[in-house]
């Protein structure tokens, strides 16, 4: 399954194009939730139209990981 919790993707439109992101839930209807590397902070609702998926997946529920993938410092 391409679209996972965890898998790691490029965000290609919107204010956070070029920035890598990671899927945390999926919402159905082409909605996934994603925490990107600009704004970290708080889980944002994208169009999966808006991704593109990388073959790379990470745990979601360890933090660190995350922030190793998306390459910031912490959550």
């Amino acid at each position: 399954m391409l679209l996972e919790p965890g898998r790691l993707c490029i965000k290609r439109l919107g204010r956070d194009a070029g920035s890598r992101a990671v899927i945390t839930k999926i919402e159905g209807n082409g909605y996934v939730q994603i925490l990107t590397a600009t704004r970290h902070k708080k889980e944002r609702r994208c169009n999966t139209a808006h991704l593109e998926l990388l073959g790379e997946t990470v745990d979601v529920k360890n933090k660190e990981a995350v922030a190793k993938a998306l390459g910031i410092n912490a959550l």
